[in-house]
């Protein structure tokens, strides 16, 4: 459990305002832009982290785009595999966006490399195509918020099997499943952090927030 100093907790009254420790992996991918919507929500210390420690004193993380096996090697050579598993035991949500959903899934398509398999979906990767294939979209996501949100897909998974506790949050119109949830893991098959809206990134801090109860 973290401790009142660390959670930021303060007390009014009944009411309790929670200043929210989200951490942003910073291995590969447009961590930066991830951290900078961040810095814009309220009751939240945003931090780019890279080690097991840093990892150890968050509510949530951001795993961001990459390349899902050079991520995996990496977050296996330094023990941040397994820093998040302990996280998400004590109740850290994490969010994976695009290469960060992969890492998520228990089972990758046509693939063993690493994983955190703290999901139980299947992705397929890449699976709309090449960079050139990237599109964008406007996506109905009613979990989350009122109104579309613009989803930017770059060398893109989608899911193609969701069991046990994982359930959908979005769809293409084409049937393609593009968000998930299960517990306190989120993922995403787009780049929430590619456009102005908040919204997605607001949403997984509720997420956190209610993990840390």
């Amino acid at each position: 459990m973290l401790d009142a100093s660390v959670a930021g907790v303060e007390r009014a009254g009944a009411q309790a305002e929670v200043s929210l420790r989200i951490g942003v992996l910073a291995l590969q991918g447009d961590y930066h832009k991830h951290l900078a919507i961040l810095e814009e929500i309220e009751s939240v210390q945003a931090h780019l982290v890279k080690m097991p420690e840093e990892i150890d004193r968050l509510h949530g993380l951001i795993i961001p785009g990459g390349e899902s096996t050079t991520v995996g090697k990496l977050m296996a050579r330094y023990g941040v595999d397994e820093a998040i598993r302990r996280g998400v035991e004590r109740g850290m949500a994490v969010f994976g966006t695009c290469m960060g959903m992969i890492m998520l899934a228990s089972e990758i398509e046509d693939s063993d490399q690493q994983r955190l398999g703290l999901m139980d979906i299947t992705v397929r990767r890449n699976a709309f195509g090449r960079q050139v294939d990237s599109f964008e979209c406007d996506l109905a996501i009613p979990e989350v918020c009122d109104g579309a949100v613009r989803a930017v897909f770059i060398r893109a998974p989608y899911v193609t099997a969701v069991r046990g506790r994982a359930q959908v949050l979005a769809r293409l119109d084409s049937g393609e499943i593009v968000m998930v949830r299960q517990g306190s893991c989120l993922g995403a098959a787009f780049h929430p952090e590619l456009t102005n809206d908040a919204r997605v990134h607001r949403y997984f801090c509720r997420v956190a927030s209610e993990s840390m109860r």
